[in-house]
């Protein structure tokens, strides 16, 4: 038998089930993002997907694959996604042109780009008149061509035509065929040339100082940054997340690589992730002497047109996590 004495406390005990039950989990928040390129620099974006990193924070991230930073850069414009990644040179020109974008985290602020050229390419003097390769103009590919052959002396498009034919693996594969006589090629690359002779021309790491360049950045609007700081917060902390994890779980790293490029070749993983994992900034504040050379750059190409570093920078949620310790915790677990 029952007592009411029981019941009233069954009562109570089922009324505080159903009270805890209905409680609920906390919403997570809805954003679009992209990342421009499959190879190792790019993996903050699709590592923080993996390992869950966007939904710890609380976000519900749909994350796209938007080739080269021009792409991103018209994505992000037309509101199709919220937060990009988009290199220094892109931003600066769209900013020049009137785009509504800031760069509020850099996480690879060089450019580890070398020049592949046809075995048969052994002087600057014989690069003239043969063809470079690059994903497409504007791009990060584009930057680093255009970089590398100025410093062999020479001026892009006038002696060295630039053509656009995809990404990394499309460049090897053009450079196989001699559609191409050369191309500019992140570490690791030149691995999947496949038997083809070639030789490293120049690479940006001959330059007499670091060739800074802001390359692997996290972009948005700057209405949407207004509206939506804490959000954009968030995408930058699981992208920290992600970059200790990456330059802590080596092996771990290299398979995701290979899942995202769907290059398995030993040597190319190698490379690419020790490149990578040396060249991520700790603390992603975005270059000045870089941006200021595509400022110079983008300017140049409109007469009249006035940026300044603070125009197309917002630096203060990078300065805001490095304050509150965050980072420094991750480094110490």
């Amino acid at each position: 038998m029952i007592f009411p004495r029981q019941i009233s406390l069954l009562a109570a005990l089922i009324a505080i089930s159903l009270s805890v039950t209905s409680i609920p989990a906390r919403a997570q928040e809805k954003v679009r993002l992209a990342h421009s390129a499959l190879e190792s620099s790019n993996s903050v974006w699709y590592m923080a997907k993996e390992r869950g990193f966007y939904k710890k924070n609380g976000l519900d991230a749909d994350l796209l694959f938007i080739p080269s930073t021009t792409t991103s850069v018209s994505s992000l414009v037309a509101g199709d996604v919220q937060v990009a990644n988009a290199s220094g040179g892109g931003v600066a020109s769209a900013v020049v042109a009137g785009a509504d974008l800031v760069m509020v985290a850099c996480y690879l602020n060089s450019l580890p780009y070398e020049l592949v050229v046809s075995e048969s390419v052994k002087s600057a003097e014989d690069l003239k008149g043969k063809s470079v390769g690059i994903s497409r103009v504007g791009s990060a590919s584009d930057v680093a061509a255009r970089a590398l052959i100025r410093g062999l002396g020479l001026e892009p498009d006038k002696q060295v035509p630039i053509m656009q034919v995809g990404g990394p693996a499309e460049r090897a594969a053009s450079f196989r065929t001699g559609r191409i006589a050369g191309f500019p090629s992140p570490p690791g690359i030149i691995h999947l040339t496949k038997g083809m002779p070639f030789r490293v021309l120049i690479s940006t790491a001959d330059f007499q100082k670091r060739f800074e360049f802001p390359y692997i950045c996290a972009t948005t609007t700057k209405s949407y940054l207004a509206r939506q700081r804490e959000t954009v917060k968030k995408v930058l902390m699981s992208h920290i997340e992600a970059m200790q994890y990456f330059k802590t779980h080596k092996e771990e790293s290299k398979k995701m690589i290979a899942k995202y490029s769907r290059i398995n070749n030993e040597d190319y993983l190698e490379a690419a992730y020790v490149a990578s994992a040396k060249l991520y900034d700790v603390v992603p504040l975005v270059t000045r002497p870089g941006v200021e050379v595509q400022i110079k750059e983008a300017t140049s190409r409109k007469p009249g047109a006035q940026l300044r570093f603070e125009d197309m920078v917002d630096e203060s949620l990078v300065r805001e996590l490095e304050k509150s310790g965050f980072i420094d915790k991750l480094y110490k677990q």
